[in-house]
């Protein structure tokens, strides 16, 4: 298992807001497998709700591609026992400009917990890059975007000097004389990209109950 990245949207428990580049040396190595950040936010209309999943930032140009071999997951939580009741399955064939991405879910999961298995056939499927249109008016795009996430990153080094990366994009900022937030602040990724996975979808669709105020809970997983 990769691991979590965030708990996000409405769970009965409250929300968690936070981000997650490049936390351990496996991941960093892997940035395939890293989650960056998980969103939930309404839709198009206020009976529908968009799942964003980020991961591989920061990414330096356009060439990056989603690991065929991992297994990219939604989990919602719609009892709030903190357990995933239903899950969103992504998985990608290929490399590169040619690669497609295949949906699965919402649907009960076939393993709860560290263990994940695929269940049953995918729902929908299609090109990477391109916005995709599934049964019961379900969206999904799969493909490179630019990094939503703002960071002074000099800054945060100074703060926790030990999250500084060896090598790689991360590794760039040196600034050390920095004794405060620059106003106007620094976004540091905003050169950067990200692979994302955005699905939107009827609420009905996610939680257990018809009323308008029905909450549930959302985090990612990446495993293999």
């Amino acid at each position: 298992m990769a691991g979590l990245a965030l708990l996000a949207g409405v769970a009965a428990t409250g929300v968690v807001i936070a981000s997650d580049h490049q936390d351990t040396p496996e991941v960093e190595l892997n940035p395939r497998m890293d989650i960056n950040d998980v969103y939930a936010f309404p839709g198009s209309s206020a009976d529908r709700v968009v799942l964003v999943m980020t991961t591989s930032s920061p990414i330096q140009g356009t060439s990056a591609s989603f690991d065929p071999n991992l297994l990219y997951q939604f989990k919602i939580d719609n009892a709030g026992d903190t357990q995933e009741d239903l899950v969103i399955q992504a998985t990608f064939s290929g490399d590169g400009a040619t690669q497609t991405v295949a949906l699965r879910g919402p649907v009960a999961p076939a393993e709860r917990g560290m263990r994940s298995r695929l269940v049953g056939s995918a729902t929908m499927s299609g090109a990477v890059g391109q916005t995709l249109s599934g049964p019961n008016s379900m969206q999904v795009f799969a493909g490179l975007r630019d990094d939503p996430f703002f960071i002074h990153l000099e800054r945060f080094f100074q703060i926790l000097p030990d999250r500084r990366r060896s090598t790689g994009p991360l590794s760039v900022p040196t600034t050390q004389t920095a004794t405060s937030f620059r106003n106007p602040g620094i976004d540091f990724l905003r050169n950067f990209n990200a692979l994302a996975i955005v699905v939107e979808l009827p609420k009905s669709q996610l939680v257990n109950s018809t009323d308008a105020g029905a909450r549930f809970g959302v985090w990612g997983t990446i495993s293999r």
